[in-house]
């Protein structure tokens, strides 16, 4: 019994936004009991398509292509200021088409090795830090940089270009800043670091690639995303069921739960008149204060449900994702990575996390406001 209660408990640590998203659903349940409704509540094309897109995306890290990129780029750096940028700046742009998660998994472990064997170890909490908030700020850009996005983006119905031409000046400003940051350190000399990577074989690095390209058409609606997804999952059962396993679907169980939960509350009269008056005029406020406290993919998800402000939740959910630790899950990873290696280092590195993820927040905040009067 002790086995499994710590079983429990140990899951519970690991996926708490999961857990509690869960709790979340059952509660309402209560209160709106299970019907076949609750299969309307869930927005199966979001689910799908995310699911084929993390599918890709794991595909296209194990065959070992981000890392082979991001090691090529690193052999013309010659200074550590150069290195920085190179390890800061592949999860920015990165970020924008394999999501910012898939970015903190590969570039992170890449950067600890790199600054190991050069020399800058120095520097590993910095560099983490400005990798983060890389990833969280390059992925504002597009549908398919991080799941709020993808689900926003679905539901509000605005084009490609709409969603890129709202965020653009988010992200060109946040580059900026990214820029800026690596001249607060000292560059030295480094001799050429070369990290040990090699690419897959064509196959491993064709398959996503096709199915890639296939998402995008599901992206704009040519393909339907239930069709896209079913053979997806048919090709991995059938081909590479390794990658199958190396979905992230604690974050699909998430979404799930939080449609249940969210679709339960909004037929409860009081709730949602109640949450549509606080929203109403203060969508992006509210979605950057929702987020520090419940991460920005549930803030997404729970106040689209009572409102319609696309454009301010995008803006809102998006840079809402900076601020605290947990308000962009993603920025979990990098800290489980550096908690992990260096374990004596945890409250600096949430010292500087927090000092610069509200640095650049505040910045972006007063962008918003500066573009508000135009």
């Amino acid at each position: 019994m002790k086995k499994v209660l710590g079983a429990v408990a140990r899951f519970a640590k690991k996926e708490a936004v999961l857990c509690i998203a869960i709790l979340l659903a059952v509660v309402s349940a209560f209160i709106v009991p299970p019907s076949a409704q609750y299969l309307d509540y869930i927005d199966w094309d979001t689910i799908a398509l995310l699911f084929a897109l993390m599918a890709v995306m794991k595909g296209f890290q194990r065959a070992g292509l981000f890392s082979f990129l991001a090691n090529k780029l690193l052999k013309r750096a010659d200074s550590s200021r150069k290195i920085m940028a190179v390890l800061v700046f592949a999860p920015f742009f990165f970020s924008m088409v394999v999501t910012n998660d898939v970015s903190l998994i590969t570039f992170v472990p890449f950067a600890l090795i790199v600054l190991k064997s050069a020399g800058l170890e120095r520097l590993v909490i910095p560099t983490v830090v400005l990798q983060t908030l890389a990833a969280n700020l390059g992925s504002m850009l597009t549908p398919i940089g991080n799941p709020q996005n993808l689900y926003l983006f679905n539901s509000s119905g605005m084009s490609f270009g709409q969603l890129v031409l709202i965020m653009l000046p988010y992200v060109a400003l946040s580059g900026a800043g990214l820029l800026a940051a690596l001249f607060f350190f000292k560059s030295a000399p480094v001799q050429g670091v070369e990290v040990n990577s090699s690419l897959g074989s064509a196959f491993s690095l064709g398959w996503p690639a096709a199915f890639f390209a296939v998402c995008l058409l599901g992206l704009f609606n040519v393909i339907p995303t239930l069709i896209i997804a079913a053979a997806v999952l048919v090709f991995l059962l059938i081909v590479d069921r390794k990658t199958l396993c190396a979905v992230d679907y604690s974050l699909l169980g998430t979404f799930v739960a939080l449609f249940i939960f969210i679709g339960n509350i909004g037929n409860i009269p009081a709730f949602r008149d109640f949450l549509s008056s606080v929203i109403h005029g203060h969508e992006e406020l509210v979605a950057v204060l929702a987020s520090q406290v419940m991460s920005n993919v549930p803030a997404a998800l729970l106040l689209s449900g009572f409102s319609s402000e696309w454009g301010a939740l995008i803006v809102g959910c998006n840079i809402g994702g900076l601020g605290t630790l947990i308000a962009s899950m993603a920025s979990l990873i990098s800290y489980k990575f550096v908690a992990r290696d260096y374990p004596g280092w945890r409250l600096k590195y949430l010292l500087q996390f927090t000092v610069y993820n509200v640095c650049f927040l505040a910045l972006l905040i007063c962008l918003s406001v500066a573009l508000s009067y135009l």
